[in-house]
């Protein structure tokens, strides 16, 4: 919330399902306006209203009511939602909108008829620092990615003289990314249920894919979750899958907007192409979509590259190391700190509390937002 430029007059936040998009806008109205305040007004998209009223016409009511900030979520609910908001903002100057939509929505340069206009945003799921925040008590703060390689050992030292991040580490890893785990319900079944509503409506129906073309969409999910992170064997996928290679790709790259996986390129790889290798997106999903065993290794690289994608760039090392950051640092991933340490790298380690030179707990880089 302290991000965001709440000056600008339209403002998109995307977000994975179940990030809590709903309750941030119900957050943003409450702190700002307070309950009795009818300057400020919230309403989803999908009110049958909507179906026989468009968006332009009741903007322009609550206006002229005095209604000066208007929260619209789903928005991608509403079938020309991109061209209604943009005649509100060039006809409505008076008036701010802050409206929530799927990750897989296209905003600004992708939309032309946003472009220039929107300011957008992105909400992630916590992060470990938020969880232990939340859970503990504690108000710790959040560290740059440069800030904790350089000083990484004393940041340690003062969190774990306030509270034993390792003792969280576990539970953010099985359930900590999405915010309804505070809730009194089955989490792992809250989960699968968010996977197959992204499944089903943001990517099926933004993308206008055939309903029949679902269960392919399903196995392909689950079929690369089965061996992340991998280098995916594409011929083998659409075999499996009763599909083109093509099909394959673009699927590929769908789930990704859909934040259900990430894909690893090697640097100076084009996007459109085969990735050199596909992660799920946060390790909670790893335990709630197989119901075999996860491997510890491949839960703390899923990890690693989900805490750091918010600000940094990661690529394929071509060093044997795990990942190349930002073009200059190479980071190889660790159970634990018996390994033969190559000086020119950065390690990250799971079973560690402070670490010392190049060796970094790998829970610490949960502080990065």
């Amino acid at each position: 919330m302290d991000e965001i430029n709440w000056n600008d007059r339209l403002i998109g936040i995307k977000g994975s399902r179940g990030v809590g998009k709903t309750t941030f806008l119900l957050s943003y109205a409450k702190e700002f306006f307070g309950p009795d305040n009818k300057e400020c007004l919230y309403i989803n998209l999908n009110q049958f209203i909507f179906t026989d009223r468009t968006l332009i016409d009741f903007a322009g009511e609550f206006r002229a009511q005095g209604g000066k900030v208007l929260l619209l979520d789903q928005v991608f609910k509403y079938p020309n939602w991109s061209k209604e908001l943009r005649y509100c903002y060039d006809h409505f100057s008076d008036m701010r909108i802050v409206f929530t939509g799927s990750s897989v929505m296209r905003l600004k340069n992708e939309n032309p008829d946003l472009s220039g206009k929107v300011a957008a945003y992105y909400l992630r799921g916590f992060s470990f620092r938020e969880f232990l925040n939340l859970t503990t008590g504690t108000q710790f703060k959040a560290y740059r990615l440069e800030e904790v390689l350089n000083n990484h050992q004393k940041i340690a030292t003062e969190i774990c003289s306030v509270t034993k991040p390792r003792a969280f580490f576990q539970d953010y890893l099985h359930h900590g990314f999405y915010p309804f785990f505070l809730e009194k319900r089955n989490f792992s079944e809250n989960l699968l249920k968010t996977m197959n509503m992204t499944l089903e409506v943001d990517i099926l129906y933004i993308k206008q894919i055939e309903q029949s073309y679902l269960p392919k969409l399903r196995k392909l999910l689950y079929l690369l979750s089965l061996n992340v992170p991998c280098t995916p064997n594409v011929s083998q996928l659409s075999k499996a899958i009763e599909t083109s290679r093509a099909t394959v790709m673009n699927y590929i790259q769908y789930l990704k907007e859909a934040r259900l996986i990430n894909l690893l390129y090697a640097v100076n790889e084009e996007q459109s192409k085969k990735p050199s290798k596909v992660y799920m997106y946060n390790s909670n999903l790893m335990y709630a979509i197989n119901q075999l065993p996860v491997d510890d290794l491949a839960v703390n690289k899923t990890f690693f590259y989900n805490q750091l994608l918010k600000d940094n760039q990661l690529n394929q090392s071509e060093d044997n190391a795990d990942f190349l950051v930002n073009g200059t640092h190479h980071f190889r991933i660790e159970t634990n700190a018996k390994v033969k340490n190559n000086p020119s790298w950065y390690y990250a380690v799971d079973k560690m509390e402070v670490g010392e030179g190049n060796v970094i707990p790998l829970w610490l880089f949960g502080f990065l937002y």
